[in-house]
């Protein structure tokens, strides 16, 4: 098949592209590299750059027309699945300009529906679990409408992807879109950005400098952290699954305090850190755990990869960064 994924450069996204070139797929990449980084695509990886095709672009700006493709690829390729990942999803990243990270979900969106509907192909939506806001309903199921700030700092994100799903679902209704929508919960591994932010990554860099490990709050607030690998199949098979459209949530069910995740990093990376508090950041959820029976039962999909697995092969990665980061900075 040809596939197109959008933010193809990002963290979750090019395990998902591991996966597709695997099976022989030509794979189609816009991505503004503002979360991405090129060395993602690292074609040595692939082991398959003829099949695998980028192109810089950001996607509030049009891409769906046949001579818009023929710019950004040469030709006006005819797709027949389009995965939808381009957003920044950490806090630090999305609240740096919240008016952009809104008109990426709906107006990006928008962009990758026209797109579809115009060469008809299937198109998945990466959602997230932060449409659930700060849940009233514990643990999360599909079916909980959410409790969102629709005003706050971190709502041009949630918002943003409740909107995203809304035009997915009307395109699916007005013009036969085949749709997947995906929930995605706090996911973890090799090739997230060291500085952007997001819990694990923020734990496992502390603890390997030494540095203080932040935690936000009393630490009591909790999070379920899925290993990317996990994730990558969830959204595959997902994709090509028949019974179900979604929204259905992809996540690790096992739920963890912040602050025993700090401990668990702190032991697992050998580190003399020891853990500061810092007041919780305004509208930031106080549970997050995802029913996945759906996942389950339509799928046949859960998470593998054991916390302490994950986690140890995400410390060799973050150690290697960290390295080459401390290597650059002798150098200048």
């Amino acid at each position: 098949m040809r596939i197109l994924v959008t933010g193809g450069a990002g963290f979750v996204a090019s395990h998902l592209i591991d996966i597709l070139v695997g099976e022989g797929h030509s794979v189609y990449v816009l991505d503004s590299l503002f979360t991405g980084a090129s060395e993602n695509l690292d074609p040595a990886r692939l082991a398959a750059p003829d099949r695998l095709f980028f192109a810089q672009h950001d996607i509030i700006d049009e891409f769906q027309s046949a001579e818009q493709m023929k710019k950004l690829f040469g030709e006006d390729v005819a797709f027949d699945q389009i995965y939808h990942m381009a957003c920044p999803a950490s806090p630090i990243h999305y609240q740096i300009d919240p008016i952009h990270t809104m008109r990426t979900s709906v107006w990006g969106t928008y962009n990758a529906l026209e797109l579809a509907k115009r060469v008809g192909a299937r198109l998945l939506l990466t959602s997230t679990s932060e449409v659930y806001g700060d849940p009233e309903v514990h643990p999360q199921p599909e079916s909980y409408k959410g409790s969102v700030n629709c005003t706050g700092p971190r709502s041009c994100y949630d918002e943003g992807k409740r909107a995203a799903e809304t035009l997915c679902f009307d395109y699916m209704r007005k013009h036969g879109v085949v749709i997947r929508i995906a929930r995605i919960f706090n996911t973890y591994g090799p090739r997230m950005n060291i500085h952007d932010g997001r819990v694990i990554s923020n734990f496992i860099v502390q603890a390997i400098k030494g540095d203080p490990i932040t935690v936000y709050g009393d630490g009591s607030q909790t999070r379920s952290f899925c290993f990317v690998s996990d994730l990558a199949r969830g959204l595959h098979a997902l994709m090509n699954n028949e019974e179900t459209c979604g929204p259905i949530n992809l996540g690790n069910p096992d739920e963890y305090s912040m602050l025993e995740m700090a401990e668990r990093i702190i032991e697992l990376v050998q580190s003399t850190s020891t853990v500061t508090f810092l007041p919780l950041p305004e509208d930031d959820p106080k549970v997050r755990k995802p029913v996945i029976d759906l996942a389950r039962r339509h799928l046949q999909w859960e998470p593998v990869v054991s916390l302490r697995d994950g986690i140890t092969e995400s410390v060799e990665y973050f150690r290697r960064k960290v390295q080459e980061e401390q290597d650059k900075e002798k150098s200048t």
